[in-house]
């Protein structure tokens, strides 16, 4: 509660003018139409997810003052939406040239609430990286994360750099899903108790073989202690940049292996437990 408002423990939303909220969006299926493009907003990086997804669960699921970490920060559309929405935001990008570029962008965008936005160079599947993380939050004042998103490349289908450690260079769907498990482990701990998790990915297909790798993924965030609150099937339709399944080659293809053209990707959201009678990641010790 503030003031005259009343809100829940996790958003600033004011719950006696619900109604009021056009743009939150509740349902499951979420229709988000063409990239938004303003301010330094540019769709020109390969996998680049759009805008409205970091403003959705940001608006949903943090407070303003509160620290965002994404762990898959690419071009920096995470942090920019922090900035405008005033929340701290830490990345971690594995490229350095990306990361500077990034860094160069996010710092173009308008900090109207003065909060703090850095991004480290890392491996997220490290724990050397999830230190650093750590000891980031503990300069800003805070000792773990209010809210954790993660965007990481959806196995091989596009090949972002040539840097060991790149999850899109992992050679096998195990050792990808191996090391999807270890990032979420590093994100439970970097989580505060009750705080939210997003992870933003989609399936993909191996000779005209479906691999549900969003499920897949989501098991391994299951396995490491979270709690699957929803899950939110996002259309890509005019967002389909990288994605590889748009004009009339793919059509035919589909209609000669016998499979569907993907339209949607998933925006997964789950939820740390609470610290009194929270589970325990699954093979950890008692």
């Amino acid at each position: 509660m503030q003031g005259n408002q009343k809100t829940t423990e996790f958003s600033d939303i004011d719950l006696s003018r619900w109604k009021d909220y056009n743009d939150v969006i509740l349902d499951s299926l979420w229709l988000l139409g063409p990239r938004d493009k303003t301010g330094p907003h540019v769709g020109d990086y390969w996998g680049n997810f759009i805008p409205q997804i970091p403003y959705q669960v940001l608006t949903r699921f943090t407070k303003r003052g509160e620290v965002v970490v994404d762990l898959f920060s690419g071009m920096g559309t995470t942090l920019i939406e922090c900035k405008r929405l005033g929340r701290a935001g830490l990345g971690v990008e594995i490229d350095p040239g990306v990361a500077g570029r990034s860094l160069e962008r996010i710092n173009t965008a308008e900090n109207p609430y003065n909060v703090p936005v850095a991004v480290l160079v890392g491996d997220s599947t490290t724990t050397l990286t999830a230190k650093r993380v750590r000891a980031t939050l503990k300069e800003w004042g805070g000792a773990a994360a209010d809210c954790i998103i993660l965007h990481p490349p959806y196995h091989d289908i596009i090949r972002f750099s040539e840097r060991d450690g790149d999850l899109s260079r992992v050679s096998t769907e195990a050792a990808f899903l191996d090391k999807i498990g270890l990032v979420a482990r590093h994100a439970y701990e970097l989580l505060k108790p009750a705080g939210f998790m997003a992870l933003v990915i989609g399936d993909k297909y191996v000779d005209s073989q479906l691999v549900p790798l969003g499920f897949m993924c989501m098991q391994r965030c299951i396995d490491a202690g979270f709690v699957l609150k929803a899950i939110n099937v996002k259309e890509i339709l005019n967002n389909e940049r990288g994605k590889g399944k748009n004009g009339n080659l793919w059509k035919y293809r589909a209609l000669v292996g016998g499979f569907y053209l993907f339209k949607h990707e998933y925006v997964l959201i789950f939820r740390k437990p609470a610290a009194r009678g929270k589970r325990a990641p699954k093979g950890a010790s008692p």
